[in-house]
């Protein structure tokens, strides 16, 4: 695993979406798609991970990047926090 990761966000100009970079693979080439939690919580080990996130609607997931819509009223705050912290004890 690598000693870091790099994660940069970008809101998108629905209030729902969340752009999500980061310098390392977060699949094994292929596009993950997850319209429910119930999918995410048979998805791949990330999506399983991300899927104890509350207030993800949907994710998609696709090499360095992931995309997500959160769960109307799901505060941005509590939401990135939680992601930045999944994703850096899932790769570290």
């Amino acid at each position: 695993m690598s000693e870091y990761i790099e994660i940069e966000t970008e809101f998108g100009d629905d209030g729902r979406s969340l752009f999500v970079t980061t310098n390392l693979s977060l699949t094994d080439g292929s596009v993950e798609t997850y319209e429910s939690l119930a999918e995410m919580e048979e998805g791949s080990p990330l999506a399983q991970a991300l899927s104890m996130i509350e207030g993800i609607a949907r994710l998609t997931i696709n090499g360095r990047s992931l995309t997500l819509i959160r769960e109307p009223d799901t505060p941005w705050h509590h939401l990135v926090a939680d992601l930045s912290a999944v994703l850096k004890d899932f790769f570290l």
